[in-house]
């Protein structure tokens, strides 16, 4: 199997060009994106830089309090961001947050680490790493999902609670049809990812795989067919990782819609 070709700067300053032909396009057709297009590339590259640089350390290093703590920025960082996307003015949702995305990661990831892959050490960051990552990606999207619809339609639904409430549901009969919506809107990516997977579509991870060819020494047959099992691992990872998470966090978001009567806030 040919060797990974690497890419120099100039390959990449062509890959910029790339995203000007988008600016322009935006330019053009007045869409309004032309700045955002480049910040957001702006800000890849650097942070895709740094954190190759921090993984580089924390390969060498291969010791399990790097490994956590990376993984303990990563899931702050996501938390604070779905935070912000769903909205600020609800009390204690960060750690609400926070909890809910680190049980649900914690779990699938300690699930397959110990039952399936099985690294020596355990805590072998080349596995640890970029699993836990996508896996947690994965559960702030669908907490920013679930989240974002739950708030929204409590919040244009005030009168049916009300009305439910009055005629002796408790809060959680109330919203509870507003809270599964919400969880299976969540969940929709997750679905149709596994639906597709392998019609015509390499999914992200194992095209990484197949680029990177996992070792040299494999012919092509076994890195195709590592690609394969490693993607279906975090397909279902993530698809269970979204449900624990969205269940979590939109139990306790209706807990913060009503007061210690049973009120709606």
């Amino acid at each position: 199997m040919s060797e990974l070709i690497d890419l120099d700067p100039v390959d990449l300053g062509i890959l910029v060009a790339l995203l000007g032909i988008a600016i322009a396009l935006s330019a053009w057709q007045k869409i309004g994106l032309e700045f955002k297009f480049a910040t957001a590339a702006g800000r890849s590259i650097v942070q895709l830089l740094i954190l190759g640089y921090i993984l580089d350390v924390i390969f060498a290093l291969n010791n399990i309090w790097a490994v956590v703590g990376i993984l303990a920025v990563m899931l702050t960082v996501s938390a604070i961001v779905t935070r912000n996307g769903i909205s600020k003015k609800i009390p204690l949702l960060l750690p609400l947050l926070w909890i809910s995305m680190f049980t649900s990661t914690s779990v699938v990831l300690l699930y397959v680490n110990f039952l399936i892959i099985q690294p020596e050490p355990w805590y072998a960051p080349q596995y640890v790493v970029p699993l836990g990552g996508m896996v947690l990606s994965s559960a702030m999207n669908g907490a920013a999902i679930a989240g974002e619809r739950l708030v929204k339609t409590v919040n244009a639904s005030q009168w049916e609670i009300e009305t439910h409430l009055s005629l002796g549901a408790t809060p959680q009969q109330a919203i509870a049809n507003y809270r599964q919506e919400a969880i299976r809107a969540a969940l929709i990516p997750s679905i149709n990812q596994m639906a597709v997977a392998g019609i015509f579509i390499i999914p992200g991870f194992m095209s990484g795989i197949l680029l990177g060819g996992v070792g040299q020494e494999q012919v092509p047959l076994q890195v195709a067919s590592s690609a394969a099992s490693y993607q279906i691992v975090l397909l279902f990872m993530m698809a269970v990782a979204n449900l624990l998470t969205t269940v979590l966090l939109t139990q306790g978001l209706c807990r913060q819609f009503f007061n210690a009567e049973a009120q709606l806030k």
